[in-house]
């Protein structure tokens, strides 16, 4: 069986160790190799980054994990992706955070980077991932089209994590939305439980969907919450997703897993398999 490879981007800051941490968690789980990312602008600050990421990495107890620090030089919006792609990852596994550490990265950076990446993210912030994993996990389903891609990559991740699945979905008013919103509800019930997954599903008012969802996750108890990042083809780019910022951002600092769109009918069906 092919080893699985996650990716840790990493800039000495406390929020990247929790996000190495909810990756060492999950490794265990599915058997995956970890590549500890760090990139720099210019050659001659590799050898000091090198130094301090070997001493970062020697104070995590990693178990049977492989865990490989990697030096880059380029910039995050660019390298992660590509190195991800290189790579051939399953999962980024990002922190996010505030006015101090790598550029910036709060939410909408944090999105900049996500999108110029195949590869799925899971972006935490300081919560710490708990023994059990992702045991619950809210996936929001609204009438876009690709929001469906994502439910391939949830059931495979649930599968392995013994996970349930909280589908969400927009109230509509308009009659024809309302079927709509019915079938697709349908269709996720079908598509968990043929794969032998406890899902649930909930209605919630359309307006302040994103804030309908958080508070959902909250109310459940949640340990990751799904979406797509649907700024892929966006001529404004990340600047204007507001959805996304918030949910990836959240209060309750619930991590996120973002799936970006695939031509594939069902998205990244691959990961996670045998």
């Amino acid at each position: 069986m092919e080893t699985k490879t996650f990716i840790v981007p990493h800039d000495f800051t406390p929020v990247a160790d929790n996000a190495l941490n909810h990756a060492i968690s999950t490794a265990k789980s599915v058997e995956a190799q970890i590549f500890v990312l760090h990139v720099v602008p210019k050659e001659k600050s590799i050898s000091e980054a090198e130094i301090k990421l070997n001493e970062i990495l020697s104070k995590f107890d990693v178990g049977n994990v492989k865990v490989i620090p990697k030096v880059r030089v380029g910039n995050i919006f660019d390298d992660i992706g590509d190195f991800a792609a290189e790579h051939h990852a399953e999962l980024i596994f990002m922190g996010t955070h505030g006015t101090h550490g790598w550029q910036h990265l709060t939410g909408s950076n944090a999105l900049k980077v996500i999108t110029n990446s195949e590869v799925p993210f899971i972006i935490v912030q300081e919560r710490k991932i708990r023994e059990n994993g992702y045991r619950d996990i809210v996936v929001p389903l609204d009438l876009n089209k690709e929001t469906k891609q994502k439910l391939a990559m949830v059931a495979n991740l649930a599968t392995y994590l013994n996970s349930r699945v909280h589908v969400i979905t927009p109230d509509e008013t308009d009659e024809f939305l309302k079927h709509k919103v019915k079938a697709n509800i349908l269709f996720a019930n079908k598509f968990f439980k043929e794969r032998g997954i406890d899902v649930t599903t909930t209605l919630a008012p359309k307006n302040g969907f994103d804030k309908e969802v958080v508070k959902h996750a909250i109310s459940i108890d949640a340990d990751l919450i799904a979406i797509m990042n649907l700024n892929k083809n966006n001529i404004f780019g990340a600047i204007v997703a507001n959805y996304e910022t918030y949910v990836i951002t959240n209060d309750a600092q619930i991590p996120t897993l973002v799936v970006n769109p695939v031509d594939s009918p069902y998205g990244m069906g691959v990961m996670f398999s045998s």
